[in-house]
Order: C-alpha cells, then structure tokens, then sequence
C-alpha cells in the first residue's frame, strides 16, 4: 500500500467517524498538505463541502453551519498560518459553546522547530479555547486508520461534554500527499457502533430551592430579563407574563420576544427615567449577560437578582446575583409548578387566565405581583411602542433603529435573521417588535465583528431559504473577502449593510470625548460598497429613504440567487440627534405614569 493511499485511508476513516456524529457540513480552504483531508471531505457523499478561499471566512462558514443546524461542523485548512488563521472563530465557538471540528494539516512533528517551510508547532495552538487538542499519529503502516477513526470519536465526546465547545485535530502528513486509487477503510468484519449525541442531562431545583424560590417570587414586584439563549432553550415567558404578571424583557436572539409575552418596547421604558421610579424587588436572569447598557442597569437595580443559566461562560460578570442556579430556563417554571401550594390551588399552567381568576387561585398561597405593578408597566410599554412607531414612521431619513425594526418585520415567518455586532444588535434590541416565527441568530460569544458576512452564508447554506445578515459598514468591509469570493455561489444571503460611514457606536460611548475620537475609532471611510459589490457579482441596491427598505428588500427577495446587498445610507450626526429626540419623546410620553 503506497503512503500516500496510507494517508488517505486514515483521512478517510477520520471523516467518516465524524460523519457518524452528525457532521454535514464542512469548510475547506485550498492547500496542499491537507490534501488527504480534502479528498475524504469531497469523496463523502454526506458531506456538503463549502470551498473557502480564506480560512478564516472558513471557520465562520463552518461556525454558522453549527449554529444553525445545532450539529457540529467541521472546518479544515492546511499548515503553518492556515490554522493561525482560525483562531478567532475558535474563540468564538468556545465562548458561544457551538460545536465545531478543526481540522488541521501538518508537516510531521521531525520538522517542527526547524525553520521548514510552512512549519509551525500546531498542536495546542488554540490552548484552553478547545475542549480537546488531538496531535495524530503521521500515516505511515496500513491499519493506522482505527486510530483515526478512535480519534473522530474521542473528539466527539470531548466536543459532547455539557456545554458543548470546539475540538482541534491536528493531521500531520508526509509526502506523497495524493493517492494513487480511491482506496477506503477496510472494516475487517468489525461492526462499529455509530456514535450517539447523549442526551443533555436535566437540571432541576430540589425541594429547599423551590421552597426559597416560591418565597421569593410570591406578590414580588418582579421582571424577568431574557438574554441570548441557544435556538434549542426554552424562551417561554408566558409562565412569568401570565401567571405572575411580570414584565418580560426578552433580546432579540433569546427567542422569548413573543407577542402577548414580552414588552414591546422594554429597552425605551428601562433606559430613562421612568424605570427609576418602577425599580423592581426581584429580577430573574435567564441566558446570557444583557447586552445593553440599560438592561445591565435594569438587572443591577433589583433588590434580588436571580440568575438561572448553566449555558454561558458567566452570565454575572459583575457578580451582582444573589442567588445563581446553574438551570435551563423551564427549570424554574417547572419547580413553581410542581410545588405543593401551586397544585393544591389547581392553577393551570397554560393558557390566559384573568387577573381575578388568577388572584383568587393564589390567594393565600403563592401571590402574582400586585395588580397596579402589572397595569403599569403594560399601559407603560404601550404608549412607549405607539411613541417609538410614530416618531421613526415620521421621519424620512434612514434611522439606524427603524432599519433593524423594518429588517426583522419584513423577514418572512420561519427564516432567519443574523445580526451584527456593535451598533445593530442593539438597535435591535431597542425597536424590533415581538413576533413569533423568526429566529436570530449573532456571534455574542467574543462580540466580535469578524466573520460576520461568513457566519450567514454558513447559516444560508444548511436550509432552503433566505437568510437576512443585518450588519454594520464596518462589519461588511472586514468580510468582503467572503463577499468577493461567493458573490456569485449558490448561496440565498440576503445583506442589509447600514452605511454610516465607520464604527458609529463609539459615538454612543465614552470615547467620543476623546479628541481623536473620529480618526481613531469611527474610522470613516470612503469605499463604495456598490463598487465592492459590482467587482464581486452581488446584487446590489442603495436606499437613501427609510419608507424604501421595504420595496428593496422585496425585489432582493426576487432576484437570482446569490449574495445581494441593500445598502442604506445614514447620517450618522442626525442620527445621533434623533436617538435624542426619540428617548425624550419616550420620557415625556411617561412622564405622567
């Protein structure tokens, strides 16, 4: 058997024990030490192979795909700076806890440290972001490929530890590279079990705690706060909405801004003063740590913080919590609805009911919030929803909130939305209106603005369908590589680029004291993102007037495949002052509250 076929085979038989465990995806960046790997990927007829011409844009095609599909992906890459190159999306999977399979090629360890060419010392080289580091065996006798195949299941389960995270396989190789026939394992009459997903273990409240929870939230003038969850966690609000009456604020990517649940316009009530003045007692975390600013204040201002979430790295960075419960989100729910006092009432936990019928139920047991807490914060959020509407409706100049409010109704029921960083998912946060049927998606793992275009065509390609990437001009251009590259591909990305000419939210932070604020951290640019666009083959659309989304979007919806860009202008001085305008119009529309 010829090496090169030795290391095929190996190649081979790694792929195919990933596969088992649910791999279909794969990025691949061109080389030529990762040749075996190349081919076992191509040759794997459940494999769908996304060629990359960057490995960084690779990963995060890969870092979508994951996200989407909850499944690992896998991203392979040659040697030396190739795999340096994936770093940032390996911190990305192991702060967002997606699984992801990093495949890197190798000269053979007799060459590490000695200046060869394209030689660097790769195993270990992402340290702690992964949950396992495998340096193989290089191909050199036939039957090695049953370490390779153990290796794809030692990788699984490392990767299937709760919470989920990357694993790096490190692949050295030596020369010959390619093989001389499709040669494939040999199984030798051994039957290997397919690896299976275990499932994730239960973590519920034991009795003392649902006692201590039930003391807690009985006729507490509580909130609860929905941050970024996993598409597969629950964001039910309707218990805590319903049942208890409290206000639910719920981020767009937590899956919980539902209609009849959520508030409507949580982040214009809690960011003035009006929040001041309905300071809850209790606040329950569920996800995440908050992405704005007025919601970590919101959280901060309780007089108990409840944090339930065992999914993040630390959802209380600040370590205000005076209670942590490393629980799911229907955890909770569950304990309150399992304990004795709520059975012996007969409560239903599903379905409306009124406050009378409610207040009747629990009288004497467990107490919803008092009745005037509820009232207010509903007539509150709704005159916050009607003021936010009218004053962005009334303006015809593109606004940074209404183009991410306009972008999520528009997404049709069932797709997807992936939002960007820095600006746009928080605008997000500030003007989307509850709707079910929609899921979002972003990369709050490091918050980076990296990768972002390649994480939605990694999403775009796992499902039919449009995705829509809500993402800021920075963002755009730090991924043009991935739009000059797939332009054309086929892929269904939609891209809404808001073009406020640099990185506008250092407006909205302490920098923008700073005398070199603009040249330092907006970073304007002059690039024509229509001219990137007509070099790549995407469609492209510019908007100068906010009521002509909308109409872009339909005919970017009906235009041939491929990446198409609408591009809105913003001015980013007016809009500074209308984030102004409409916080004031908010407090004065509250102020009687």
């Amino acid at each position: 058997m010829e090496l090169g076929d030795i290391s095929f085979a190996c190649a081979s038989s790694l792929v195919a024990g990933l596969v088992d465990g649910g791999v279909s995806h794969a990025a691949l960046s061109p080389g030529s030490r990762s040749t075996p790997l190349a081919l076992a990927l191509a040759r794997d007829p459940r494999v769908q192979v996304h060629v990359q011409l960057d490995e960084r844009s690779g990963g995060f095609l890969a870092l979508g795909a994951a996200r989407a599909t909850g499944r690992p992906a896998i991203v392979a890459c040659t040697s030396g700076t190739a795999a340096a190159e994936l770093l940032p999306v390996v911190v990305e999977a192991s702060q967002a806890r997606v699984p992801l399979v990093v495949l890197t090629a190798d000269r053979p360890p007799r060459l590490r440290g000695t200046g060869a060419n394209q030689t660097i010392v790769q195993p270990g080289l992402y340290g702690e972001y992964v949950h396992a580091s495998f340096d193989l065996p290089v191909p050199s006798t036939a039957g090695q490929e049953a370490w390779w195949r153990q290796a794809a299941r030692e990788a699984l389960e490392a990767m299937a530890t709760d919470p989920t995270g990357p694993v790096h396989l490190n692949c050295p190789f030596e020369e010959p590279l390619t093989p001389t026939t499709d040669v494939r394992p040999i199984a030798n009459g051994v039957v290997e079990e397919p690896f299976a997903w275990p499932p994730r273990p239960a973590a519920e409240l034991d009795p003392d705690e649902a006692d201590r929870l039930a003391e807690l939230v009985s006729g507490a003038r509580g909130a609860v706060v929905f941050g970024g969850s996993p598409d597969h966690l629950s964001g039910e609000g309707r218990f805590w909405a319903e049942l208890l009456g409290w206000p639910v604020l719920a981020e767009p990517t937590s899956g919980a801004r539902l209609p009849e649940t959520s508030l409507a316009a949580g982040q214009a009530l809690i960011a003035g003063a009006w929040a001041e003045a309905h300071r809850p007692d209790v606040v329950i975390q569920f996800g995440a740590s908050p992405t704005s600013r007025s919601t970590q204040r919101f959280v901060a201002s309780a007089e108990h913080l409840l944090v339930a979430d065992r999914w993040h790295l630390d959802p209380d960075p600040d370590r205000l919590a005076s209670w942590r419960l490393a629980v799911d989100p229907e955890a909770l729910p569950n304990a309150l609805g399992r304990h004795p006092v709520i059975q012996g009432a007969g409560i239903a936990l599903t379905g409306p009911r009124s406050k009378d019928e409610i207040e009747e139920s629990w009288r004497g047991r467990i107490h919803p919030a008092p009745l005037d807490w509820t009232a207010e914060w509903r007539a509150a959020d709704e005159r916050a929803r009607d003021v936010l509407d009218e004053r962005m409706d009334g303006w015809d100049e593109p606004f940074e909130p209404r183009i991410a409010r306009d972008t999520a109704s528009w997404v049709p029921d069932a797709g997807r939305l992936f939002v960007g960083n820095s600006t746009p998912i928080r605008d997000l946060d500030l003007a989307m209106r509850p709707r079910a049927n929609l899921t979002v998606i972003a990369n709050r793992g490091a918050s980076g603005i990296d990768g972002l275009v390649s994480t939605a065509l990694g999403i775009s390609v796992t499902r039919p369908g449009p995705v829509v990437a809500l993402v800021g001009d920075l963002s755009f251009l730090h991924d043009a590589g991935a739009i000059l590259w797939n332009a054309s591909r086929d892929v269904d990305l939609i891209v809404v680029v808001v073009n406020n000419g640099g990185g506008h939210v250092f407006s909205l932070l302490p920098q923008r004291d700073l005398p070199e604020h603009r040249e330092l951290f907006v970073t304007p640019h002059a690039v024509d993102i229509g001219g990137v666009c007509g070099a790549a083959g995407a469609g492209h659309e510019r908007v100068e007037r906010a009521p002509d989304l909308l109409p872009a979007l339909d005919r970017a919806a009906g235009a041939s495949r491929g990446i198409r860009v609408v591009e809105v202008v913003v001015d980013a001085e007016l809009g500074l002052r209308r984030r102004a305008e409409l916080r004031s119009a908010v407090d004065t529309a509250l102020g009687g509250s």
